[in-house]
């Protein structure tokens, strides 16, 4: 099946028989809409983006997964975040609604950013409070509509759901995270919160074939995972919810953002740990049948 595109994102439907496997990159959108007016350069911008992301893992739908993928960038508005995390500097009058600011917001990441890369301030204006509730009702929302319906219907087919959240980080994360002495970044980061949003077995599948392919694997250093993985992951009600950053030297010019040479031969492995995950979901999902 062709992919189904949205005003604010594109569904990949499943290829292949459908399995209890939903998945998306929120940070990978490369369309910059016209009313966001940014006083910085595109390049800046696009420092922010999963670039590609939704490019490698576009195998998934080869396995009867369900991929959906961001149109928009993050910076405009990002769906990794809670709809409250509204930084009042941002804005020309009181937000009408419930705010509350986080940690991201205080650095500048929250809901709708206000730097980007090195702290440059995005900007050179306050926001209208009707230009956010725009930026909410036609990209934040649909979006989340979008993955929460496709967790839904998955759950309700097979009993139980398993949930990626796809992402990329740059290759000195932990020097914008000032985060000093920590050695070298791995390949990959898994980030379950702790824990608490994915049973261990399919953490541990995951981690073990990325480490048989000769890659470095981390479990919840730097990343550990934001609203989507809070959101879906409830692993007593047998919804598994796991994000997965991948180092962006393996695959693009961090500069350019074009792919580099190394682009297939990533997306061919990760293509081999799709087809490994797809074969311990449908197992999984056999014997959630048999015990309903």
């Amino acid at each position: 099946m062709a992919p189904t595109p949205h005003p604010s994102f594109t569904l990949l439907p499943p290829a292949a028989p459908p399995i209890a496997l939903v998945c998306d990159s929120p940070h990978s959108g490369t369309r910059y809409p016209d009313d966001f007016r940014a006083a910085v350069p595109l390049a800046l911008l696009r420092s922010a983006e999963d670039t590609h992301v939704d490019a490698l893992w576009a195998g998934l739908a080869q396995q009867g997964a369900t991929l959906i993928s961001a149109d928009f960038p993050r910076s405009y508005i990002d769906p990794n975040r809670k709809l409250e995390d509204i930084d009042p500097a941002l804005l020309d009058a009181p937000w009408p609604g419930l705010a509350r600011p986080s940690e991201k917001s205080r650095i500048g990441s929250g809901l709708i950013w206000r730097t980007v890369h090195l702290d440059t301030p995005i900007y050179d204006r306050r926001l209208g409070v009707a230009e956010v509730q725009n930026r909410i009702e036609r990209c934040y929302k649909p979006y989340h509509q979008a993955l929460a319906s496709a967790i839904e219907q998955a759950h309700a087919r097979f009993g139980a759901v398993w949930h990626l959240n796809l992402h990329s980080m740059p290759g000195n994360a932990y020097e914008r995270l000032q985060m000093h002495d920590r050695g070298p970044l791995a390949d990959f980061v898994l980030g379950d919160r702790d824990g608490s949003t994915c049973e261990p077995a399919f953490v541990e599948l995951v981690r073990s074939t990325l480490a048989a392919m000769g890659y470095t694997v981390a479990l919840n250093d730097p990343y550990k995972g934001v609203e989507l993985l809070a959101q879906i992951g409830r692993p007593q009600l047998r919804r598994h919810s796991m994000q997965i950053e991948i180092r962006r030297p393996l695959y693009m010019d961090e500069r350019t953002r074009e792919r580099n040479s190394h682009f297939q031969a990533l997306k061919g492995d990760l293509d081999r740990l799709i087809a490994t995950i797809a074969r311990y979901v449908r197992t999984q999902a056999v014997e959630n049948a048999d015990a309903r």
